[in-house]
């Protein structure tokens, strides 16, 4: 008995052994792939995209004698599209090649969702954080969403806005909204979000992200009419900021998605040694 529970024993060790060692490389290779991941971390668009981000602002009041464009170039104050009616705020810029898009897609999309129509009982507010956006660029986004929207007032409910440097960082600082230029890729970092105002300028709720569920936009809405201010959102947002080809790098968002994997990737490995190490002691017990 005892020789056999000593060949037990040894056997066990055996294959803990075998398991460790096939595992080890998988092990080793993703820690030093987060590892990898980490030293990039201060790489200069990774700098640059530090800088970006979103802080939620509840109750927060936009500048509404900010002055900007309009789509056909005259000179408007923010609180022209305020006073009667809530407000859907969204900051992109018209040239972006990523995100804004996604995120005036997800605004039409939910719009064309709800029974509430822009224009009557909300206006929809766009403004270009990029300084050397001109109103004909607007103008053009201005017409296709509203092709896209097909309801009737739809151009008395869409707005598209350029303006100068100090306009732009006076609202975008109001509702915590943060963006870095860089230089090298000639594009913006920037959040995705949308956020629906009161029809005071009173920051009303966030929606973080390009998909916001008609639902809670309705009720938001509903409730903005009514001076009410919602609840903060998740803190997950999109960060704008791709693959550079030039370069070979990944920008923030991505580079921390890979380091999350990684460490996921080592740490469930970790516990499948642990549990079949667990397990094969109890079989031996």
């Amino acid at each position: 008995m005892r020789h056999e529970s000593w060949v037990s024993v040894t056997t066990t060790r055996q294959r803990h052994f075998s398991l460790l060692t096939y595992h080890f490389p998988l092990i080793v290779g993703a820690l030093m792939f987060v590892l990898a991941c980490r030293a990039d971390a201060a790489s200069p668009q990774e700098q640059i995209a530090a800088r970006s981000g979103l802080d939620q602002k509840l109750n927060a009041s936009v500048p509404l004698h900010a002055r900007f464009r309009d789509e056909r170039g005259r000179t408007v104050e923010l609180g022209n599209f305020f006073g009667t009616k809530p407000v859907i705020l969204a900051l992109v810029y018209y040239g972006c090649p990523n995100l804004c898009t996604l995120v005036l897609n997800g605004i039409l999309e939910t719009g064309q969702e709800l029974k509430l129509d822009a224009g009557r009982d909300y206006n929809i507010v766009v403004v270009s954080f990029d300084p050397k956006e001109q109103p004909p660029l607007a103008a053009a986004k201005k017409q296709t969403y509203i092709e896209r929207y097909g309801r009737a007032g739809a151009a008395d409910g869409w707005h598209f806005l350029t303006g100068d440097k100090d306009s732009i960082a006076e609202v975008a600082e109001a509702v915590g909204f943060h963006f870095a230029y860089d230089g090298t890729t000639r594009q913006y970092a920037h959040p995705s979000t949308m956020i629906v105002l009161t029809s005071a300028g009173t920051v009303a709720r966030y929606f973080p992200g390009i998909e916001y569920p008609p639902r809670e936009v309705r009720l938001a809405l509903i409730g903005a009419a009514q001076n009410q201010i919602g609840s903060l959102a998740d803190r997950v947002f999109l960060l704008c900021f791709h693959y550079n080809p030039r370069t070979g790098k990944y920008g923030l968002l991505i580079t921390r998605g890979m380091q999350f994997a990684g460490i996921s990737t080592a740490l469930m490995l970790g516990a499948y040694i642990v549990r079949n190490v667990h397990r094969e002691r109890r079989g031996v017990l």
